[in-house]
């Protein structure tokens, strides 16, 4: 079910496993320990548009330091390889993610993948979707669109994105952009969406530097 071979990287993850941020802060990222350069090729691009448009219609910044950026799975290997294969370890790490989450109430808890994504349903105790092809690109991406239409700052709103972007702003797990121009027209999109959310609320996130 999982790939052995994977275990040889844990002491690279233990070491890297750590919470960054600040748990109270309202914005909570969630990752697949498999592929952490999504800080850097995702979540980056769509911040610097979500910063972009705030400080136009806001004049004022996020506080991005405190923003918790949290493995989804403490431990590489037991990370599963679809989002039907959840073992039983996985059980723990969802109990503690649902109790964290519980305590701090996030308002923005954003995902990268499919895994994750399907990992936040289950810490929510939302009933897993069956086949392990259902998250497609398509439906992921219709999700996203879902969270934002019913987004709601009295609760956690789960905001999943994919780790990878292909021709036409659409998504997929297992290849690069197809064109910078394809990933940026993505990034403007979602960054946006998620910006016109925070501005509209505001005066009930205390994010502000």
């Amino acid at each position: 079910m999982f790939s052995s071979a994977l275990n040889k990287y844990s002491p690279i993850v233990d070491r890297k496993k750590k919470d960054s941020g600040d748990g109270s802060y309202p914005i909570w990222l969630l990752v697949n320990p498999k592929y952490p350069a999504v800080r850097h090729d995702i979540w980056t691009p769509i911040l610097n548009e979500i910063q972009d448009k705030v400080y136009r219609k806001l004049h004022a910044r996020i506080d991005t330091e405190k923003i918790i950026f949290k493995n989804a799975v403490s431990d590489i290997g037991i990370v599963p390889n679809t989002s039907n294969s959840f073992a039983a370890e996985v059980a723990k790490e969802i109990v503690m993610l649902r109790e964290s989450v519980l305590e701090h109430q996030p308002k923005i808890l954003i995902t990268f993948g499919i895994i994750t994504h399907e990992f936040v349903r289950r810490v929510f105790e939302i009933r897993p979707e069956k086949g392990p092809k259902y998250w497609s690109t398509t439906n992921l991406g219709d999700e996203f669109e879902r969270s934002i239409a019913n987004f709601d700052i009295n609760q956690t709103n789960r905001i999943p994105l994919l780790r990878r972007v292909m021709k036409s702003g659409k998504f997929m797990e297992d290849r690069n952009c197809f064109s910078w121009e394809d990933c940026e027209n993505y990034f403007r999109d979602v960054g946006t969406k998620i910006a016109d959310r925070i501005i509209e609320n505001k005066d009930s996130l205390n994010i502000w530097i």
